[in-house]
């Protein structure tokens, strides 16, 4: 089907709009199964929607399909594509090892196979490390991407998290050009979300797919509970796009972009951001400040995140702050006492011996949140839950300030880990496993 979203997406950017009507970013939202309309965005080049987007660019003899979607749309994504395309898939790339863009890779391939040829599976040399580290530690990512993502289509996560991708048929360091019916498809590798990221350029028809490269929100590179991101190589990636010159920008997530010149603002634009904020975070460090003073000082000017690809909405500034100092620092903040700190429950009975007991603790917190401080009241009503782990009353008042931070979130990450903290305490405070005097 021909589409309209690349004249919604040209809306979106040139009138600098960054919500839809009922308050959702601004981009595709998906059906309830997850997997949605394909889109002709020009001759030969569809984009299925999905959680991450499928992109198939044909050639007169072949095709080419780039990422495979969650394990479970794996089967649907390879009927889509086989009744979609004139052309055999000769080629099936892998834009990095997350789950919604390599899950369904073995599925696609062998519902992509003829009885005389087979898709060469491609992608770059540390994606199998990437496949065996989430089974080395499955049950942290279940939990992790649970909080996340449990409320996404065909994301059940019940079984685990890791999952299977065939071996490689084609993997490459730094760069390898494939040919697909005669089409050059140049595939180059960054380290930016992941340390296995490629983008494709195909110059003859001026197209640039690149995965989570361009997300529609800001840069994803500082996810608190996930591995090591790497900003400035994301930001040089961003660059060589833009230079490259692309009149067609394929996306992993978000809307597809047309325009040269649209495409080059968007790019320079989010590189500009992200560089500013790693720089400022890094003459923060290297002036000695520590962590504490680094997150409150690297800030970027609010103008610069109302744009509606740069928007906080799934990761947001500080975390990347966050995550340039474990890049670049380590894991030690510079508060001499976090270096062998104590027990938090320890350092918790103390603090609420002073106050008078763990209720005066929440009874503070409570009026804190009532006044709009929940980020103290926060720290206030953690010390409280872990001095008193069973009190319903304590959690009572934890789940209604937690409900209530939730509520003050953009951001998907912030939200997440809020929303699970306030339903933790609701099922604790509901059970009444005990009180405590006052």
């Amino acid at each position: 089907m021909t589409s309209d979203i690349l004249a919604r997406s040209a809306a979106a950017i040139d009138d600098n709009v960054m919500f839809e009507p009922d308050g959702r970013p601004f981009g595709l939202g998906l059906p309830s199964d997850g997997l949605g309309a394909s889109h002709e965005l020009r001759d030969g080049v569809t984009m299925i929607e999905s959680f991450a987007h499928v992109h198939v660019i044909e050639a007169d003899s072949a095709a080419v399909v780039f990422d495979s979607s969650v394990p479970d749309l794996g089967p649907r994504v390879a009927d889509r594509v086989r009744t979609g395309t004139r052309a055999p898939v000769s080629h099936v790339v892998l834009t990095h090892g997350h789950r919604d863009h390599a899950g369904g890779a073995a599925a696609l391939v062998d519902g992509l196979a003829t009885p005389g040829a087979c898709p060469l599976l491609v992608g770059h040399e540390a994606l199998p490390h990437r496949v065996a580290r989430y089974r080395l530690t499955d049950g942290y990512n279940q939990v992790i991407n649970q909080r996340q993502f449990g409320r996404v289509p065909n994301w059940d996560l019940a079984g685990g998290w890791a999952f299977e991708v065939p071996d490689l048929d084609v993997s490459f360091n730094r760069r390898i050009t494939l040919d697909v019916g005669g089409l050059e498809v140049e595939l180059r590798h960054v380290k930016a979300e992941t340390d296995d990221h490629l983008w494709a350029w195909i110059a003859e028809r001026a197209v640039a797919v690149t995965g989570d490269l361009m997300l529609w929100h800001f840069p994803n590179a500082g996810n608190p509970a996930k591995s090591q991101r790497y900003p400035l190589e994301w930001v040089a990636a961003l660059r060589d796009i833009a230079e490259a010159g692309p009149e067609l920008l394929l996306p992993g997530h978000g809307l597809p972009i047309a325009g040269r010149e649209r495409i080059r603002r968007v790019l320079l634009d989010t590189a500009s951001v992200l560089e500013e904020l790693t720089i400022m975070t890094l003459d923060l460090m290297n002036r000695g400040a520590n962590l504490d003073e680094v997150l409150a000082e690297a800030r970027l000017a609010g103008e610069r995140i109302r744009r509606p690809y740069l928007a906080p909405t799934y990761d947001e500034p500080e975390f990347v702050v966050r995550n340039v100092w474990r890049l670049y620092g380590g894991w030690y903040d510079g508060l001499a006492s976090n270096l062998k700190p104590a027990r938090y429950a320890s350092v918790a009975s103390e603090l609420a011996d002073l106050a008078g007991g763990p209720l005066a603790l929440a009874r503070r917190a409570e009026t804190l949140a009532g006044e709009g401080k929940t980020a103290v009241a926060c720290h206030l009503i953690d010390l409280a839950a872990a001095v008193e782990p069973t009190s319903a009353a304590v959690h009572g008042v934890r789940a209604a300030i937690y409900w209530q931070r939730r509520a003050e979130q953009q951001s998907v990450m912030a939200a997440a880990i809020y929303e699970s903290t306030a339903r933790e305490s609701d099922a604790r405070a509901a059970a009444g496993l005990g009180e405590v005097a006052g």
